[in-house]
């Protein structure tokens, strides 16, 4: 029986003479070579005690003659995987389990190597960045090519659009899916522009309504994606009809409270499909409004006196701040003054929630910072282009994005929000 390795993860030489040259599209750097040999050493390792693993715990098996069931039975045929390092082509172990179909017979899989995984994570999600940052699918090939090497497999621009299908109907299939079995309690919403190139008119201002939200259990997800005339509260409303009508609120009512900017429509469609949800200003939007109504010599100092406002540890000291903020500003600056004190109920709403909440309320971060590396706020979009496939990789970056979202500080004071508990300045209202 053949020992089973993964063998030969090779990368694109370079020609004596041409290292570093432009034509030969590599460069030969010493630190490169030393990170691709460690990366073949640890992937070699990592697999290795996976299979052997695996085996181990099926070790009693054995049968009538004390032979085991489940081997090693040499390896697989070679196949290339593109990763951020170059393509690197990897041998996989097999594993024999020689029990009958009917005896419980099972066959390994490996979790670092799936059988069909023929791109790294990163590469998938890179190529929807390069596409909302303007990179056309003919200009693909050239572009991953010079980021990975000039010998990457099953990336041209025919499989580059093939992808992008394929997301579009993922996308379709996924803004389709019932939520009757969901129950968000609190929702953040926000409108994406994406210097890409879309089609229509170009004082049409289009953009991307995304809704992300809590379950009952503190996980993040994301609820819609979808595109939108501006920010009108007819897209909101769109949106939100189509949410409910596949269930959004049937499993648990309204959402408690929902956070987003205040220029959004989203509050006037929300006032009229959610009734039962309270709402909550981003401090991030609202500070960057009255800053931007302020001269530069005097925006330091009135950021740190906003930062006092949503800081402070209860509502009392907050609206003492919100006061001494107006008394500082209203003569000179009205403007900024009105930005902030008309929206001033429902920026301190957060203090009635719990305090291990509050990091999460008082922002649209959740959303932001997912859209940081390729959002930007324009007037307008320029060209044309696809909205279908906008859709599709702004959805493919959420979906990805959202694997590394962290559940809520203080989750499990949730159940407590869901039955009505009472709190003030963020802790459980003490009975009389």
């Amino acid at each position: 029986m053949q020992d089973a390795t993964i063998e030969s993860l090779s990368f694109p030489s370079v020609p004596p003479g041409r290292a570093g040259s432009a034509a030969s599209g590599v460069l030969a750097d010493p630190l490169t070579e030393v990170l691709r040999r460690g990366a073949r050493r640890l992937l070699r390792e990592a697999v290795e005690a996976e299979v052997a693993a695996w085996i181990d715990q099926r070790a009693d098996l054995v049968d009538a003659r004390g032979r085991r069931q489940v081997v090693r039975n040499g390896s697989a045929a070679p196949r290339t995987v593109v990763t951020g390092l170059g393509p690197l082509e990897v041998t996989m172990p097999r594993v024999h389990d020689r029990r009958p179909a009917s005896g419980g017979r099972e066959r390994f899989a490996s979790k670092i190597l799936p059988p069909y995984l023929r791109k790294a994570r990163s590469i998938d999600e890179l190529i929807p960045w390069l596409y909302l940052k303007g990179v056309s699918t003919g200009d693909f090939t050239e572009a991953l090519q010079s980021l990975l090497g000039p010998d990457c497999p099953g990336l041209s621009a025919s499989v580059v659009t093939r992808l992008i299908e394929q997301w579009q109907d993922e996308h379709r299939q996924w803004s389709q899916r019932d939520l009757s079995d969901k129950h968000y309690v609190y929702i953040w919403a926000d409108g994406i522009h994406f210097n890409i190139r879309l089609e229509g008119p170009p004082d049409d201002r289009q953009c991307i309504l995304v809704l992300m939200g809590a379950t009952a259990e503190g996980d993040k997800e994301l609820i819609a994606v979808q595109d939108g005339y501006r920010e009108s509260e007819q897209s909101w409303t769109e949106l939100l009809l189509d949410l409910k009508h596949r269930g959004l609120t049937t499993a648990g009512g309204d959402p408690k409270l929902a956070i987003g900017d205040g220029a959004l429509g989203f509050w006037a469609a929300c006032r009229k499909l959610l009734a039962g949800t309270r709402e909550q200003r981003c401090w991030v939007h609202k500070t960057a409004n009255v800053l931007d109504k302020l001269p530069k010599a005097q925006q330091p100092r009135a950021k740190e006196a906003l930062h006092q406002i949503w800081m402070a540890a209860t509502r009392q000291q907050a609206n003492s701040a919100f006061d001494l903020f107006v008394a500082k500003y209203q003569a000179k600056y009205p403007a900024a003054v009105t930005c902030l004190t008309k929206d001033r109920d429902v920026l301190l709403t957060f203090y009635d929630f719990p305090a291990e909440h509050w990091m999460h309320l008082r922002t649209t971060n959740p959303i932001e910072s997912t859209f940081a590396t390729v959002r930007l706020r324009h007037d307008k979009t320029k060209g044309n282009g696809s909205r279908r496939a906008c859709l599709a990789m702004v959805f493919k970056l959420c979906a990805s994005a959202q694997k590394r979202w962290r559940r809520l500080n203080g989750h499990d004071l949730i159940p407590e929000i869901i039955a009505g508990v009472v709190f003030v300045d963020g802790e459980k209202e003490k009975a009389a």
